[in-house]
């Protein structure tokens, strides 16, 4: 098998068409303690992160958002209420177990509406081409097995001078930095998950696939390569998470 016909799973090497049913097993298994963990795991600056990303994504009343790899429905929630009744939010996640916790978390807090619940891949958009006014991945795109596919459709799917949005854990740029999130990312992460979810290895996987994603510029390329305009990137909590943001010209 050569090397094009293999992708990352962490640190292991798989074929192409085993990653998807890998990471969909990851999170069948921490779907209903997704939530705990990331306020753990973050210490609840996961919550400043996504506001950060609302920010930056300059959405409006009225405006038509997908949401993708869309997880409980943090993002989507907060875009159901900026966009109102005459808005639309999508709300897609490929992994079936995500997206019901999503569902049921939101109808019991009221947050419908404007919402509608897509079980998709990101590499393969069920969406007309310009569909969206802004397109967001939070922390997803690093488990998609063909980025570039996927940037290149939350590219299609954008109307003119519609926003793209990626928010992703990336590269510290400071090298004491780094060492601590390596220690924290490799003792830390798979014990909360071993004593919190019962599930140290998924833990482990999600560290190293922080790992295995492309740094701040790469990325930046690869959007650009995709067929955004005028990319640029935010780095937050000093690089250990960044917000990518493009346009649709």
């Amino acid at each position: 098998m050569s090397d094009q016909d293999q992708t990352h799973f962490g640190y292991q090497q798989v074929p192409l068409g085993e990653k998807q049913e890998r990471v969909r097993a990851v999170f069948d298994s921490v779907a209903d303690r997704y939530d705990l963990m990331n306020d753990l795991m973050s210490l609840g600056i996961h919550r400043l992160w996504k506001r950060r990303l609302i920010e930056l994504a300059g959405v409006r009343r009225g405006q038509h958002v997908l949401d993708l790899a869309a997880g409980t429905g943090d993002l989507s929630a907060r875009f159901a209420d900026i966009v109102g009744g005459g808005g639309q939010v999508v709300m897609s996640d490929i992994n079936a177990a995500m997206l019901a916790r999503g569902r049921e978390r939101l109808e019991d807090s009221g947050s419908i509406g404007n919402m509608h619940y897509v079980l998709a891949n990101a590499e393969t958009l069920p969406f007309a081409s310009g569909r969206f006014d802004c397109v967001t991945i939070g922390f997803g795109l690093r488990n998609v097995t063909r980025k570039e596919c996927a940037l290149a459709e939350m590219q299609r799917v954008l109307r003119p001078g519609g926003r793209g949005l990626v928010l992703e854990f990336s590269h510290p740029t400071q090298a004491p930095l780094r060492k601590a999130y390596d220690a924290y990312s490799f003792s830390v992460l798979p014990l909360l998950g071993r004593l919190v979810a019962q599930d140290s290895d998924s833990y482990k996987y999600l560290a190293e696939s922080i790992r295995m994603h492309p740094d701040q510029d790469n990325l930046r390329d690869m959007m650009e390569q995709a067929g955004f305009e005028r990319c640029e990137y935010f780095n937050l909590t000093g690089g250990i998470v960044a917000i990518h943001r493009g346009v649709k010209l």
